[in-house]
């Protein structure tokens, strides 16, 4: 498969060979849905990394093999969602070749306790960020009708709900056993997670409105993605994690998105 090379990913043969095949749409609308499609492809695909680090992490701090195999199998899936978000991007006739995004060397949390700093990744990246993908998704996914953008978009989905599962249910396995140390580490980094995830989310969530009939492409308006957001963090996010950490701690991590709330 093609790889980032020089900071260009290069997805157009294996996108061009899912030979996905899309209505004809007019301009207003088709430009917009394959911006939107390749940058969910750049996402999708620069995904993988993240949880090959966590799988490495995962089997050096002694959580297993299983769990390590697991978390690589979430970034093979990871890829494929990048090269299906490409075969959009070339159904629409646009490339599936971009420019990468510089990213963030994964997190090793060399303060914490191991299990605590494995636990900071799990709750960034499943509990809080895959969570949100699978709330976003499937909005999009119930607006969309019945065809093969769906089709495809109902498989992403079902991945994402593993991916979140998967760090929701190792924190209920070690969430009971967390020592003082570990439970006091992994809470003084929520404001970070939270701060984090929320200028992640509302830099690719824009206040603007779709083209009309844009929702059969998978656009959305930005203020309603936002709301859902939100939505997700006081609703699902925010109490999950308080069933482990102490209640006002996740509320004081959680205050820096309501002021930002769009209503």
């Amino acid at each position: 498969m093609s790889a980032a090379e020089a900071g260009v990913l290069d997805l157009r043969d294996e996108a061009r060979a899912v030979e996905l095949e899309l209505d004809t749409y007019p301009d207003d609308l088709r430009g917009p849905a394959i911006g939107t499609w390749c940058g969910r492809m750049l996402n999708e695909y620069g995904s993988a990394g993240v949880f090959e680090a966590l799988a490495a992490q995962l089997e050096e701090t002694g959580f297993g093999e299983e769990l390590a195999r697991e978390c690589l199998g979430f970034a093979s899936e990871e890829r494929r969602h990048g090269v299906l978000c490409g075969a959009v991007v070339e159904a629409l006739g646009g490339s599936a070749r971009a420019q990468t995004r510089a990213q963030a060397p994964f997190p090793a949390h060399p303060d914490a306790p191991p299990r605590a700093a494995v636990l900071r990744n799990v709750i960034h990246v499943c509990c809080m960020s895959e969570t949100v993908a699978v709330s976003l998704i499937g909005a999009e996914r119930l607006e969309m009708p019945e065809g093969p953008l769906r089709e495809l978009l109902t498989g992403i989905y079902a991945d994402e709900i593993g991916h979140a599962r998967f760090g929701w249910r190792l924190l209920d396995a070690v969430g009971p056993s967390l020592t003082e140390a570990e439970r006091n580490a992994v809470e003084a980094y929520l404001p970070v997670a939270f701060a984090h995830l929320e200028h992640h989310e509302l830099l690719h969530l824009p206040l603007r409105q779709p083209p009309p009939d844009g929702d059969q492409l998978g656009l959305c308006a930005g203020s309603d993605a936002r709301e859902l957001f939100y939505d997700t963090l006081s609703s699902v996010i925010r109490p999950g994690l308080a069933r482990f950490f102490k209640p006002d701690r996740v509320g004081e991590a959680h205050q820096v998105d309501e002021a930002h709330r769009v209503v």
